[in-house]
Parts: C-alpha cells; structure tokens; sequence
C-alpha cells in the first residue's frame, strides 16, 4: 500500500489536525515525519477540545498506531505534558505511541539559546515561537545533536553536558538579558526524559518498512506549512524543517516511489503568525470580522494570527511544489455574512503583472491583484452534505477548482469532528 500525506499549503494552521483525526479511521498507522512542538494541531469532538504539540492527530483512535517520525524534534518536557492530558481518556500511549531513536530531542538550553537569538535581532526578529525548535535543527545538521537512542546508552549525560555546556557559551556571546535558572530547567528536563523512556523508542524506517510489506496503511501528517518550508518558504521567516511532501521522505525514511496521495489543507482565507510578508493580509474590518468568528489565536502560543483574503498565487505554489492530488478546505463557516469575496489572482510585482510565487513578497515590491465574488449568508456550521451548500460557495469552490487544476474532496464548515463535508 502506498503512504498517503497531509500538509498545510498556507502559514500553517489550516487545521490539518481536524482532518487527521477525521481520516484517522481509513489508516492503521498515522506518522508524523517533521517539526516540533511549536505545531499546536487542534481536534474536537464530543464537546471537548484536544490540542497536540508533538503527538500524532491519530492518538484518539484505539485501532491506530501514532509514529513520531525521525524528522521531528522533541522536548520531553512537553512531551510529558500532552502524555499528562491523555491520561483522563481510554489512551494507552505505550501500546499505540511509537517514537523514532533518530529524532532529536531539544534541550533546556535550546530554548534558551532560541531566546537569546531573538532577543539579539531585535527589530529584525523573525517571531520564533520559543521552543528551541530552531537550535535544535542547527544542532542535527552540526552533527552536534541529542537523539532519543542516545537515552539508552550508558553514557549520554555526558553528551548532554557537553552540549549544554557549550550551548551556555553561545548564550553568553549573544550578550543579551534574559534570565533563567538552568539548574531547575535541567531537574524538569531529566524527569520529563525518564516519563518518556517508559515508551517504545523504534527504528522507525524498518517499521515503517515492515508495515509497508506487509499492506498497512499509513498517514504521514505534517506540522506547519509550506510557506513555512526553510527551502520553500518566505525565507527567513520559516520555520527550521522541510514541511513540504519530500519533508515526508527524509522524516520518516520512505521513498518517493511509495507516496500516493498527497492531501493538502487550507483555509477559505488566509492566516499568518509572527513576522514575515503576507500580501493579502487586511487591517481593516474585514480583517477583524475574520480573526474574531474564527477564533485565530496560535494554539500553542496563544497569538493573535494576522488575517487576510486567500492568496490563490501562494496557494497554487504550493499545490504544484507539494504534488498535491486532493484538497481540503477549512472555516468555509468564517466567510458567512461577507457581502463579497475577494481572491488574490496575481502580483503587481515591480511594476508588471505576475501570475507566480517571486523570490521576495516584501510590500514594497508587490501588490495583490484581486478577483471579487458573491459572498454568502447562511450559517454552514449546520449543514452535514454537499447538497446543502449555498450557490455562491460552490461557485467559489469551482473557481478555485478550476485554478488549482486539482477537486476539492473536503469543506469544512465548523471546528468538531462532525462537521466535515465530503464531496
């Protein structure tokens, strides 16, 4: 059986976690193959709300195996955290949990060093989220990295040390005040490392290898988004991993023959956390109508997303970099009660128009280039079929269709797990 994938084609939070944990029942395994816990993917169902950091959107499903995947980063401090959080549903992490021995772990000082950067940069910060993420990249392409078979050697507090010994050097280089008492961030980091030993650590390729031979199938999910890509991206206001399908291929140790479909996720607008260009992004009140009905706050740090119309330019940018065959759209419900949509279709870039994704989006190059429709009314959260949909979204939905050469298989019209559209 082939791998099929699921990505974010915008800034991330497009909902990927939602879907995950929709499609979840189709799969025996879901992999996570890149990033860390600056990813905050949101599930509900039953009234209540899950959020995950590092976690596959699979774990809530009792038939399905949950793989973290040798491309992702982990803090075992929030790892044991969202551990804590499922001990209050019928979840067993240790049978349905599986974590990769080749994905590194992220240190007390990774978050530190992460502070210390940006602090340094000061206007010029990118809007890391904090979590070491990026240090701990710089660590594994350095060859200097923790990695989570390193916990079962006898001698890896000694490469802890060293590591975090010359973490605080660079610390001090930056020059910059921030405060922090290493050795109570050390005391937690170790407890959280033996919560996370009591799971099963695998050579996540060979098993993935085995479940292939032997006709699982399996979800790769990915964190962010494209435009998040560090190759692929708004660079440098990306993140620190590839978030794009080939992302998939080294995070888990598949390969590109064994892809099959390739799902790709984005909203009926357009969101951005932290710094970096966003074209479409408004500032009026259409911008706060958005923002507010669909709740975009960061679900792991709480941050108020920037909000614009979609940019069908960047979306169809990653639709062809990520190979995508199928769509899925989500808060179709936040567009309802616009008198009209608008789509960026193209860029005034430098004084020509362009129909393509060019090397920088800085404002002061470009200008969005806007096709307008007919909005809609009525209130989609309640609507469970296609037929149900009003005229006016699925013209928008044939438009975009019809742009991005590729069906759109999903709408999604509410947060919960039940209002998930098929079409």
């Amino acid at each position: 059986m082939p791998v099929d994938l699921l990505l974010g084609l915008q800034w991330g939070d497009e909902g990927k976690g939602k879907i995950v944990d929709v499609l979840t029942a189709d799969y025996d395994i879901i992999a996570r193959f890149q990033g860390g816990p600056n990813a905050g993917h949101t599930l509900e169902f039953d009234g209540i709300k899950h959020v995950l950091h590092t976690i596959p959107s699979g774990i809530f499903h009792p038939k399905a195996v949950n793989v973290v995947g040798n491309g992702v980063v982990i803090d075992p401090v929030i790892f044991r955290g969202e551990l804590e959080k499922l001990a209050d549903f019928p979840v067993d992490p240790v049978k349905s949990l599986l974590i990769s021995r080749k994905a590194h772990l992220i240190l007390p000082t990774h978050r530190l060093l992460d502070a210390a950067s940006e602090a340094a940069k000061g206007k010029a910060k990118i809007g890391s989220t904090l979590k070491g993420i990026g240090p701990a990249y710089m660590d594994k392409t350095g060859r200097n990295g923790l990695r989570l078979g390193d916990l079962e050697l006898p001698d890896w507090r000694d490469k802890y040390r060293a590591l975090a010994d010359k973490h605080e050097a660079m610390i001090h280089f930056y020059d910059v005040d921030i405060q922090y008492n290493l050795q109570e961030l050390e005391a937690d980091f170790l407890q959280a490392v033996e919560s996370l030993r009591k799971l099963t650590f695998i050579d996540s390729e060979e098993y993935l290898f085995q479940a292939l031979d032997s006709g699982k199938r399996i979800l790769a999910e990915g964190a962010q988004g494209s435009l998040l890509d560090i190759d692929f991206g708004t660079y440098p206001y990306v993140t620190s991993s590839n978030t794009t399908a080939a992302g998939a291929c080294t995070g888990l140790g598949i390969a590109p023959g064994t892809i099959g479909d390739v799902f790709g996720i984005f909203k009926a607008y357009t969101t951005r956390v932290g710094s970096g260009p966003f074209p479409t992004e408004l500032f009026d009140q259409d911008g706060e109508t958005m923002g507010r009905v669909g709740n975009e706050f960061g679900a792991t740090t709480g941050r108020a997303r920037r909000c614009g119309w979609l940019d069908l330019v960047a979306l169809k940018y990653a639709v062809r970099i990520n190979g995508v065959t199928q769509l899925m759209m989500m808060k179709a419900d936040v567009l309802s009660g616009f008198e009209t949509i608008k789509v960026c279709t193209a860029y005034k870039y430098k004084g020509e128009t362009i129909d393509h994704l060019p090397y920088t989006l800085e404002a002061e190059h470009l200008t969005p280039v806007y096709t307008e429709m007919p909005g809609w009314k009525e209130d989609l959260t309640a609507m469970g079929s296609a037929s149900e949909l009003p005229e006016a979204l699925n013209d928008y939905i044939a438009f975009l269709e019809d742009a991005l050469q590729t069906p759109i298989k999903i709408v999604s019209v509410g947060p919960d797990r039940v209002q998930t559209i098929r079409r």
